[in-house]
């Protein structure tokens, strides 16, 4: 049951590193950092609804249970991604990739999160 929503979920990674090179490569050498990573959070919300709207289209959820079983696979799979590739990969240190969940500094990243955790749920109940 947990090998379907995995499956899915690979496809955002994509998703996000497109969003990501669009950010580097375009507007964030015009705006600060801060204001970059909001349009890139902003920006990534309304890819990762389109893409599950799409899929959820396609293979219908059975059930609310089963979309928040879906929406919590893929906030922890985004969290332990991010978390190990963000310092493992991409050496960041862990005090900057804490600070991106500091919602009290404008960083949008927790709210993203719930959003990938609501998203099946959401697209659920309009299917």
């Amino acid at each position: 049951m947990i090998l379907a929503p995995t499956l899915a979920w690979v496809p955002m990674i994509l998703i996000a590193i497109v969003n990501g090179a669009v950010r580097d490569l375009g507007y964030a050498k015009h705006t600060t950092e801060l204001r970059a990573h909001q349009i890139s959070t902003l920006s990534a919300a309304i890819l990762f609804a389109i893409y599950v709207w799409v899929i959820a289209r396609r293979w219908p959820l059975q059930s609310p249970a089963q979309a928040i079983m879906v929406g919590g696979v893929w906030f922890m799979l985004t969290i332990a991604f991010e978390l190990l590739f963000g310092h493992f990969v991409a050496r960041s240190s862990w005090a900057k990739l804490a600070a991106d969940y500091k919602l009290h500094r404008g960083r949008l990243w927790p709210l993203l999160l719930l959003w990938l955790f609501a998203l099946p749920y959401i697209c659920y109940r309009l299917a």
